[in-house]
């Protein structure tokens, strides 16, 4: 099962999962909690973290648009989850959401920047 898979399984199930302190996980409510449950989560652990990190860089650039409606666009880059890559989640306006893997020898943020308004996206 992936990470994504194992977070839908819970909330489907009615139980909350967070990311607190980085990297440690914490569910509720403590009465569904299961022994095969946890051991799962042991077991996915760094995966859970990663998609959850994933699932508040998405949020924040949705809450970014929608906290300025005269932007098009918004952005979050993440240069300390992933050793070679840096991670950049992109949101326009109207049109949806998308994570980029930019090698971090390779990245430049004007650059980036100069393509997506290049790119012609109102």
């Amino acid at each position: 099962m992936e990470a994504a898979e194992i977070i839908e399984y819970l909330r489907d199930r009615d139980l909350t999962i967070t990311l607190t302190d980085g990297d440690s996980l914490e569910l509720s409510p403590a009465e569904k909690i299961t022994h095969e449950l946890i051991e799962r989560l042991r077991k996915h652990k760094p995966a859970i973290i990663q998609e959850l990190k994933r699932e508040q860089c998405r949020e924040k650039v949705l809450r970014m648009l929608e906290e300025n409606p005269k932007i098009q666009r918004a952005f979050v880059t993440d240069i300390e989850s992933d050793p070679d890559n840096v991670i950049m989640v992109l949101a326009i306006r109207n049109a949806g959401t998308c994570e980029l893997l930019i090698p971090k020898c390779k990245y430049d943020p004007f650059t980036v920047l100069e393509i997506i308004q290049e790119s012609g996206i109102q």
